[in-house]
């Protein structure tokens, strides 16, 4: 060891405060980059395991190959894995309304192709042998046939052929109708019998674009197909795009970018760039962070060093000499803090992830856990982006001490340069501070890099802070909004089912476990014509309709829930039941828009639309967003100020910037309903255990052989699932804020500490030229005073706004939110900052109240 690096050692060990701070600050860094990267890669890990489970685990999908093809891709060294299922052919769908999916496409499957590719399954069983298939509930939903477990199906299958061509599920149908296009054909080759022994989802592996539906049935051994579909599994998936364009020759393929997206593989671009630029945002924010601490540390060092360098320089030492010794501390320092730092990281990160853990199942994937996974490479990565951090923190004072001339490190004039222009105070600043303030504020101009750096860092630590705060505070509005004031725990909702169907249904659901109340509704979407006048002045100044005589055409919905529901709702609200029940009864509706300006409370206003409480219409049946005038219908409106029943959920139909609502009792429905017309019939239940309920619901809705889509909703899962949401963002987020800020709290106190240390033979000179301990003690309760009051002055508005952004962010992306100012955060962010501040002054101040005045002032800074 060369005797600059022994000289480094023992200023090290000499200043062992600033030496263990500095580490702190380093172990700190580390453990944020190495934790963040962690997460990371066991988030997307986890994300890719349970994309695996839905959509399968395969990364590349090669059509209409050969079994020549199948063995040679199984063969390859690169390949983990295979699984086939034989292409048997196309048939006719009979009655089919999507004109772009005419065909039924039936596929043959292996063991293996059952075990690689997720099938769910809607109600039955998966097929035992090759006169047996399963078809998927999209036929009827999105084809209009609608098939039975146990319906016989005969098919005369063959090949889709356009010329000579023979074409697949990967080729779109060519229907001929543009110019000059020549119209595919259907050659049958053998008639087909099959028993539906099953109804299952879309099949993951179906593309939209495809022309059949997608049947399954078992591959017969005696009668094999040569026209496979081979999915690929590669050991290594990150050569999959090369493999895939290497290995195809003239076949068509596609990925499975529902995993491989999570792996950063996939082609879209939008996941990819959101995805490396959150990560690298999280990065730059730590890196700043910590270059802040360690550059302090480092500068600090130099100005204790820089007698030294000027007498090693003196001697013959090099700038180079000088540099390195620099650089070889910082090296010394990330030796120790570094693999600490990873160590905490990975420990922390396990700590977090098995907090969350079960919220992640609640929310995403619930049979599939998540788990640590720590990765070599990414170790690698955070400790060589630690030690890149320290080497740039140690190299900037570095560079500076190599440069600075001999005799002015000597003499050290270079740091602390003294003008009358430059400490000069206004009279008025020494009445309100008085002599004890004045220096203190003396002070600060006298050294101004140093104040900003301790300021910057506490500007870094009050924004973050506040921010995250209205941020967790934004989401926890939004989801509380989102699923409050519910009138049931479960819906099942749909378009698709004939009235005897849903209502053997609803008497079957009604018996579940836990059903303690249940109830039913439809919605119908209608247009109503409203001249301009009948508007009430707020709203019309609201909306801008300045023209009273123009008429407009809008959307309603009508909502008819249970008679019995009907009439008890009548009587409550003190209307005469004669009036409001029968075929030529008056209407009830709700008519109300949400004010954008919030109220002093903090809550939005809803306003009435309509003049009048009561006011005749003419309504008509929307389809296809039109009015069908023809079938309208003349009716009395009473308005009033709430529905009884909440309606289906908003997904469910197309929603509005206002609510109106007209309510009917259910026998009225026929009287509404028209050929074109589609109600969303809903079934709604109270549950004790609503998650409980549901599950047998489930088995209920597959063993009744529905086919038809549907929606079943746990209301209260969605609740629990926004409490998770929040919940996770908590966890996240305040385990940043907090290392964050333990960051900055160790470059304060690095910073004042070592700031007061070199100030001692000053400090000694006031105290020894009569100034006592009280107007000392004053004097540094000044300097704590303009370090926190400076950084709150530039942090508190920097983190309003941004509290601000955040807001309008969530408002513009849909959330139902008021703007709440973060006065808490704010609170606690002044006290913070006041506490730690005043505490590290209090340490620095309690070392050289200790030191014997004349030694401070013999000392020559050695």
């Amino acid at each position: 060891m060369n005797i600059f690096n022994k000289v480094t050692l023992q200023g090290m060990k000499k200043s062992r405060t600033r030496t263990i701070v500095t580490i702190i600050g380093v172990v700190l860094s580390a453990a944020m980059i190495t934790a963040v990267a962690t997460f990371g890669v066991s988030l997307l890990n986890y994300l890719a395991n349970g994309a695996a489970q839905k959509y399968g685990g395969w990364h590349v999908e090669y059509f209409n190959v050969d079994s020549s093809f199948a063995q040679e891709r199984t063969l390859d060294n690169e390949v983990y894995n295979t699984a086939t299922f034989e292409n048997i052919g196309y048939a006719k769908l009979g009655g089919g309304k999507n004109p772009n999916k005419p065909y039924l496409s039936i596929a043959g499957f292996s063991k293996k192709a059952f075990d690689t590719l997720p099938i769910t399954l809607v109600s039955g069983r998966l097929p035992k042998n090759s006169g047996e298939i399963l078809v998927p509930a999209h036929v009827a939903a999105n084809g209009g046939v609608k098939f039975e477990v146990g319906d016989k199906l005969s098919l005369a299958v063959g090949s889709r052929m356009n010329g000579n061509k023979n074409l697949g599920q990967h080729d779109p149908y060519i229907s001929g109708s543009k110019p000059g296009m020549v119209k595919e054909t259907l050659v049958p080759k053998a008639e087909k019998t099959y028993t539906i022994v099953g109804i299952c989802e879309r099949p993951s592996f179906e593309e939209s674009s495809a022309p059949g539906y997608t049947l399954i049935t078992k591959a017969d051994t005696q009668d094999k197909a040569d026209s496979l579909n081979l999915f690929v599994t590669l050991k290594n998936p990150r050569g999959v795009h090369t493999y895939a364009s290497s290995t195809a020759a003239s076949h068509s393929y596609v990925f499975n970018d529902n995993v491989l997206r999570f792996m950063g593989l996939s082609e879209d671009k939008l996941f990819n760039s959101l995805l490396y630029s959150v990560g690298g945002i999280l990065l730059a924010l730590i890196m700043i962070g910590s270059i802040f601490l360690i550059y302090n540390s480092f500068n600090i060092s130099l100005n204790e060093r820089t007698h030294q360098f000027g007498i090693l320089s003196s001697v013959g030492a090099t700038a180079r000499q000088l540099r390195n010794s620099v650089l070889f501390e910082g090296l010394c320092i990330g030796a120790i803090g570094i693999p600490i730092g990873v160590i905490v990281g990975i420990g922390s990160i396990r700590l977090v992830i098995s907090v969350v853990a079960g919220n992640f199942g609640n929310v995403m994937y619930s049979n599939v856990p998540l788990t640590l996974t720590v990765s070599i490479p990414v170790i690698v990565v955070a400790a060589a982006v630690s030690m890149v951090t320290i080497l740039i923190s140690a190299y900037i004072p570095a560079k500076k001490a190599a440069s600075t001339p001999v005799m002015e490190s000597i003499r050290q004039t270079s740091e602390v340069k003294v003008e009358s222009k430059a400490v000069k105070t206004s009279k008025l600043a020494q009445r309100i501070y008085g002599l004890e303030g004045t220096l203190a504020l003396k002070n600060f101009k006298r050294n101004k890099k140093r104040y900003r750096s301790i300021v910057l860092s506490l500007i870094l630590s009050v924004v973050l802070f506040i921010s995250t705060s209205a941020f967790v505070t934004d989401m926890k509005q939004a989801a509380e909004r989102s699923v409050v004031g519910s009138d049931y725990d479960i819906c099942f909702s749909t378009q698709d089912m004939n009235k005897s169907e849903i209502f053997r249904l609803y008497d079957k659901l009604k018996t579940a476990d836990g059903v303690y109340e249940s109830s039913y509704q439809a919605i119908m979407t209608y247009s109503c014509a409203v001249k301009a006048s009948n508007f009430s002045d707020r709203y019309r100044k609201y909306a801008g309709y300045n023209l009273p005589d123009k008429t407009l055409n809008l959307p309603m919905k009508i909502q008819f829930i249970k008679d019995s529901e009907y009439l008890h709702f009548i009587k409550g609200l003190g209307l005469p039941a004669k009036e409001y029940t029968g075929q030529n009864a008056k209407m009830i509706a709700v008519a109300k828009v949400k004010k954008v300006d919030n109220t002093k409370d903090g809550k939005s206003e809803m306003i009435d639309m309509f003049a009048s409480r009561s006011m005749n219409f003419t309504i008509a049946p929307e389809i296809n967003d039109k009015p069908k005038i023809k079938q309208a219908q003349n009716i009395n409106i009473t308005f009033v100020d709430a529905y009884p029943i909440d309606p289906l959920p908003m997904n469910s139909y197309k929603a509005s910037p206002y609510v109106f609502m007209m309510v009917a009792p259910y026998q009225l429905k026929e009287k509404f309903e028209t050929p074109a017309t589609h109600a969303n019939m809903g079934l709604t239940f109270r549950s004790k255990n609503s998650s409980k309920s549901v599950t047998e619901m489930e088995k209920m809705i597959k063993g009744a052989g529905i086919t038809s889509e549907y929606t079943l909703y746990n209301v209260n899962k969605m609740l629990d699932e926004s409490r998770n949401y929040v919940f996770i963002a908590n966890v996240f987020a305040y385990t940043f804020i907090i290392m964050i800020s333990l960051i900055a709290i160790a470059n304060v106190f690095n910073t004042i500490s070592t700031n007061i240390k070199l100030r001692r033979r000053e400090l000694a000179m006031l105290r020894s030229m009569g100034m006592s301990e009280h107007d000392f003690q004053k004097m540094m309760n000044f300097e704590c005073a303009f370090y926190g009051m400076r950084a709150l002055l530039f942090g508190l508005p920097i983190s309003v706004i941004s509290s601000w952004l955040i807001y309008k962010g969530m408002v513009g992306g849909g959330a139902d939110i008021n703007f709440v100012f973060p006065w808490v955060s704010i609170g606690i962010s002044v006290f913070s900052v006041l506490f730690v501040v005043f505490i590290t002054m209090l340490y620095s101040i309690s070392k050289i109240k200790k030191e014997n005045i004349i030694d401070a002032l013999r000392d020559d800074m050695n």
